[in-house]
């Protein structure tokens, strides 16, 4: 079951500006509003990737998500909500007992990374060759050895 909606328990994000958050999060653009009950809804379940985007976002935890079986096992119900800045998996079992996990979803303050420190500067007269940004620092060497003549 892709991320779905709950009708009951979404608000439609009230008090926020431009309505459900859901339908502006979503990557693939699968989350959209519902006109009649002012909700978001996702328009085409096969496609959703379940990137948990709109689980972050969710204020009520209207979202719903599937289980996968690698840590939910069969039968057993889990819900993901967004509590305190990490997302908490609560699993309901079949047999009525529950387990609570929770992840921090981020480890520095929104808005401040900072994508290329540490990398150098960008050489755009290495632009057709064949290294990658950092990698010879990523892969701890000095450089990538060309590739043979014969490969190319």
């Amino acid at each position: 079951m892709p991320a779905f909606v709950d009708p009951n328990a979404c608000n439609a994000c009230e008090g926020v500006h431009g309505g459900p958050q859901c339908v502006y999060i979503c990557p693939n653009d699968l989350m959209v509003l519902d006109t009649g009950s002012n909700k978001g809804f996702n328009q085409e379940a096969e496609m959703c990737s379940e990137c948990y985007a709109c689980v972050k976002l969710c204020p009520t935890n209207a979202i719903h998500v599937r289980g996968y079986a690698d840590f939910v096992p069969l039968g057993a119900e889990v819900q993901p909500k967004y509590v305190d800045g990490q997302i908490q998996w609560d699993i309901t079992f079949r047999d009525g007992r529950t387990d609570v996990f929770t992840f921090p979803v981020r480890t520095t303050p929104q808005g401040s990374n900072e994508p290329y420190k540490g990398l150098p500067e960008a050489d755009l007269s290495q632009i057709k060759g064949q290294t990658l940004l950092g990698e010879p620092a990523s892969l701890q060497v000095d450089s990538i050895p060309p590739i043979p003549e014969l490969l190319i």
